[in-house]
């Protein structure tokens, strides 16, 4: 041959792709297993006996556009270390925090914590399996119904709390939100402190089986908390009588006439 070219390549003939079973094969897959890679999806392919190579099988899976979006982590802004703000009256700032436990059959439930920071007044607690952002909403709004919301509401950094939907809706009431540091708990001492004599004195102090009976022992034991239990950073008074004396002396308190 006078070009010295091979004869296998003088009479080499492109091939047509057909990769209707490979496409066919990883519709399959990704049909019983929409989450997995492209790893776990060839790894599976070779397991159930099919003998492509990785590369043909990686060129028609990227053509299906099935390359799984890392989805990125959401970076939280730098919080700035302020000092536990002490409120001179009622409705100047409410601490919101989550707690979680678990029933005698073993199901998780969480428990929503909002307190007035002044008097350590218990506003609500929650208690369900899910308390999403909308949940801790409603939760507000249906405070409000009887008095004014707050000025400021200090939270942590849960997702419930960082969401668009609670920053919108606190944007919209003109209420103050303010964020603790990542891992400084104790920049919301005061629901700290009542979630930690909350766990102490029920929920390790009882068993409960069902969410109605959680619901039933934190109602009673809230009541004691706001009516009967003295704090010594009250100057051993109660909730409900440093909320009396604020309004006695025309504090900036009013309750809502909603």
């Amino acid at each position: 041959m006078a070009l010295k070219l091979p004869r296998s390549t003088f009479h080499y003939k492109q091939r047509n792709k057909d990769d209707t079973e490979i496409i066919t094969a990883l519709e399959e897959m990704v049909a019983k297993h929409p989450s997995i890679g492209f790893g776990q999806s060839f790894n599976r392919l070779r397991l159930q006996g099919f003998k492509w190579n990785h590369k043909k099988v990686y060129r028609v899976y990227t053509q299906m556009k099935l390359n799984i979006r890392r989805r990125a982590k959401k970076r939280l802004p730098a919080r700035v270390k302020q000092a536990l703000f002490q409120p001179t009256s009622v409705n100047q700032v409410w601490s919101i925090d989550f707690m979680s436990d678990s029933l005698w059959d073993g199901r998780k439930y969480r428990l929503l914590n909002i307190i007035d920071d002044f008097n350590r007044e218990v506003l609500a607690v929650e208690v369900d399996t899910s308390l999403p952002a909308s949940r801790v909403i409603r939760t507000l709004e249906q405070i409000g119904l009887y008095r004014n919301l707050p000025q400021m509401i200090r939270v942590d950094n849960g997702p419930e709390f960082i969401s668009d939907k609670f920053d919108g809706w606190c944007k919209l009431n003109k209420i103050q939100l303010v964020f603790i540091q990542p891992g400084k708990p104790m920049q919301n001492g005061f629901v700290e402190r009542f979630n930690g004599n909350m766990r102490r004195e029920l929920l390790n102090a009882y068993v409960f089986r069902t969410l109605s009976e959680v619901r039933e022992m934190v109602e009673k034991w809230n009541y004691d908390y706001n009516f009967h239990r003295p704090h010594t950073a009250l100057g051993n008074k109660t909730p409900n009588e440093m909320l009396v004396g604020a309004e006695d002396k025309n504090s900036n308190f009013e309750w809502s006439e909603k």
